[in-house]
């Protein structure tokens, strides 16, 4: 009755896992904050969150120290990038909850444990698994302790939960693509089969949010410099969308834009004074 029970929650992990890794890319290609983003990305969290309650359960059954501690890992990774939404405002209050902490420090507990089991493994597999426990443990640990450090000085800069949630859900996905690696890519090393995800995955990650980052700044300069100049901030509309800029740069600039100006400084831009210039 109990291997009916493991071999039900193994099949349950797969489904999970399988619809995971076919959803996350279309939450990623939607219109970010658009209806079917969250909706696709509460579809992606939830199979990741199933998918980590039933590994946990079938290691722990058949004992499995690193697989424990790698599903742990991964939920921790989505967990953090869909959490970070209800912290978009922290000067209005929006901290850190009981759960975000309980979850955080766990996650800290297990990739210390990690990182210890990557200087010294006592077991006697074949496959040596003290790499992956540094690699997992160190990236772990990093992401935990940096997580503890904004829960106790949120960081000022406007967009940061954007880019949190960006690396949180991006960084799972890779955790995701590993384990859909190690199961069906037996052509490759075993070493290879668990780390070459990460080792494309994070630097393409980084790239892409400091290239957002950029954009963020740049817009966010521009505005601060224009308000009392939209004339010339029209003018700059007009050049920045008839040329050849992409439409995630597009969109960046009309989200940044639009959550920078109030209703009143929209206003500026079309209300003219008595001789005739624009506010």
């Amino acid at each position: 009755m109990l291997e009916m029970i493991i071999q039900s929650l193994r099949w349950t992990h797969i489904i999970a896992g399988f619809m995971a890794f076919f959803v996350a890319p279309v939450a990623l290609i939607t219109q970010k904050g658009g209806l079917a983003h969250r909706r696709w990305g509460k579809v992606y969290f939830w199979a990741m969150t199933v998918g980590t309650i039933t590994a946990l359960i079938v290691a722990a059954y058949r004992p499995n120290i690193f697989l424990l501690l790698i599903a742990l890992f991964s939920f921790y990774l989505s967990f953090t990038g869909y959490r970070v939404l209800s912290r978009k405002r922290p000067d209005q209050g929006q901290r850190a909850t009981m759960l975000d902490w309980s979850v955080t420090l766990l996650t800290l507990l297990a990739s210390m444990i990690m990182l210890g089991l990557g200087f010294y493994n006592p077991s006697r597999n074949a496959m040596r698994l003290e790499p992956l426990f540094a690699v997992f443990g160190f990236l772990g640990t990093t992401g935990a302790a940096s997580d503890i450090k904004k829960f106790v000085r949120p960081p000022q800069e406007k967009y940061a939960w954007w880019f949190d949630h960006m690396s949180g859900m991006v960084a799972s996905y890779i955790a995701a693509v590993s384990a859909f690696s190690v199961v069906n890519f037996n052509f490759l090393p075993p070493l290879v089969r668990w780390l070459w995800p990460t080792a494309i995955g994070v630097p393409l990650l980084t790239i892409w949010i400091r290239s957002y980052q950029k954009n963020s700044r740049n817009v966010l300069a521009l505005t601060r410099s224009q308000r009392q100049k939209p004339a010339r901030s029209l003018k700059y509309l007009a050049d920045f969308f008839l040329h050849d800029n992409s439409w995630s740069d597009k969109l960046q600039f009309v989200t940044s834009l639009q959550d920078y100006c109030n209703p009143c400084d929209k206003l500026k831009f079309v209300t003219p004074e008595p001789n005739g210039e624009l506010l």
